[in-house]
């Protein structure tokens, strides 16, 4: 993680491509077209040498140099510490920290203003929305100095950001999705409600997936402390169902929403899970 700014640049290296043209017009860029003319326009926008020519008022639309503004939420809570494997595997948040680092280095590419939010049970950090490569570094060394710990609320976190933005934007949650569903799914309906674009990357360890296939063990939630004594033989069939229900349900309901979801497991190579957020990315423009 010390080296965070270069690993992401060789995942990202040959990943560039030009994903998306900004559907937005605003004032700070190139010239795009001409539109007739509708009263309450800006009669500083009025093309004045097309009306020479048609005698007719046109009004000029420009692209904006920054395509999006993205905002990157990324759970910071102490779930996101754990790992099945400390041998081969990293935790939760280190995997997620480096995702969040590509992403960011893909977007910053492109032109696009980039903020981090870091969150557990409220939100922790904010980065303002920037385009440059410095602050992209900015935000490569937040990610370097994050630990995991607290209880998990993205709830209030993504409604308290949706009330805060102005304009049409991305909004990427990374999580391993331990939250509290009926008011996550609130929030995210509430983004998609005031027309921003979501990206749900549901992050989990293969030890999650299924139990081992051992006897008796004791389970651990280490955001409550709380303790459960069960026979993992027992329940290895029940539990691997229930994951696959959670998974599909929030695969649905995002579906429902206007949302994209994407599950990636720690063992995933990163360039592949950049992929799927490519992927995503490109069917939301």
């Amino acid at each position: 993680m010390e080296n965070l700014d270069l690993v992401a640049r060789a995942v990202v290296n040959g990943f560039l491509i030009g994903l998306h043209n900004s559907p937005a017009r605003g004032l700070s860029a190139e010239f795009a077209e001409n539109r007739p003319y509708s009263p309450g326009d800006d009669p500083r926008l009025l093309d004045w040498k097309m009306y020479g020519r048609s005698d007719r008022l046109f009004v000029k639309q420009f692209e904006e140099e920054t395509n999006l503004r993205a905002f990157l939420a990324l759970d910071v809570s102490e779930s996101m510490g754990w790992r099945s494997d400390p041998v081969r595997l990293v935790t939760k948040l280190d995997y997620a920290r480096l995702l969040a680092a590509c992403v960011a280095l893909l977007l910053a590419q492109q032109g696009d203003a980039t903020s981090l939010i870091t969150f557990a049970g409220t939100t922790l950090s904010k980065l303002p929305p920037r385009m440059s490569r410095s602050h992209w570094r900015r935000i490569t060394r937040q990610l370097e100095d994050l630990t995991a710990g607290g209880t998990t609320h993205a709830g209030p976190v993504l409604s308290d950001l949706a009330s805060g933005l102005r304009r049409r934007s991305l909004v990427t949650l990374i999580t391993d999705l331990l939250v509290d569903v009926r008011e996550t799914r609130e929030a995210v309906k509430l983004l998609r409600h005031r027309g921003h674009d979501v990206i749900i990357l549901h992050i989990m360890d293969p030890g999650e997936r299924e139990l081992p296939p051992s006897g008796d063990a004791v389970f651990f939630d280490p955001e409550t402390g709380a303790e459960l004594a069960a026979n993992s033989a027992a329940l290895r069939s029940r539990y691997g169902e229930a994951v696959q229900e959670a998974v599909s349900s929030w695969r649905r309901g995002a579906l429902a929403q206007g949302a994209d979801y994407a599950l990636m497991t720690t063992d995933t190579p990163l360039g592949l899970a950049l992929r799927q957020f490519l992927s995503r990315r490109l069917r939301l423009r």
